[in-house]
């Protein structure tokens, strides 16, 4: 099987943004957004997907907060999970998880379906979770569903501390991915939808 892995660059005016991601690694992360809690989420992401993310990002936060950073790390962790999927022959395609994480409990379901569409409900607007807007986490999702080309339903079921919410989030978000990209031995070259494609 080939290596399924997908690098992007985005540079803009407000930022400069790189993303590799490896869908066959081991859980190994560097990482560096300038915020660490979105360095810390993303971490979650490779840890538990046990894919292997490598992302750079800098950006205006000092003149105009986190948004356009978090915003673009999304949409280019998105385009290049998209990549490194391709045309998804062989991948089972659906993914689900339910994750706990203290009082918070997460509940993440999506289908790699060549569409992006999100539906986010976490329970954090409004909340300073560690230095990243709460509202932020879903609009990163929301921009990394997009680009990826994914359906993506996320929601906090119970939770009260924020970091717990988001945590338990990516945790579920990861666990998810990484078995809706592993490849069923049945059907492995087989691109998992009637139409024939998902790209």
């Amino acid at each position: 099987m080939p290596d399924r892995i997908g690098s992007y660059a985005r540079t803009t005016g407000e930022t400069e943004v790189r993303v590799t991601i490896a869908l066959d690694g081991t859980g190994v992360s560097t990482v560096n957004t300038g915020n660490g809690m979105l360095d810390h989420m993303l971490s979650q992401l490779a840890r538990h997907g046990l894919m292997d993310i490598d992302v750079s990002a800098s950006g205006d936060s000092s003149q105009t907060g986190w948004h356009h950073t978090v915003e673009d790390t999304g949409i280019a962790l998105g385009r290049a999970f998209a990549a490194a999927v391709g045309d998804g022959a062989g991948i089972r395609r659906m993914g689900h998880a339910l994750v706990p994480l203290d009082e918070a409990l997460s509940q993440v379901a999506l289908d790699i379906s060549g569409r992006g569409y999100a539906v986010i409900d976490l329970g954090v607007s409004g909340m300073d979770i560690g230095g990243l807007p709460g509202d932020l986490v879903r609009h990163f999702l929301e921009s990394f569903a997009t680009e990826a080309r994914i359906g993506l339903h996320a929601t906090v079921m119970a939770g009260v501390n924020g970091h717990h919410k988001i945590e338990a989030t990516f945790k579920a978000l990861a666990k998810a991915l990484k078995d809706a990209v592993e490849i069923d031995p049945r059907a492995a070259t087989q691109v998992p939808s009637t139409k024939g494609t998902i790209t």
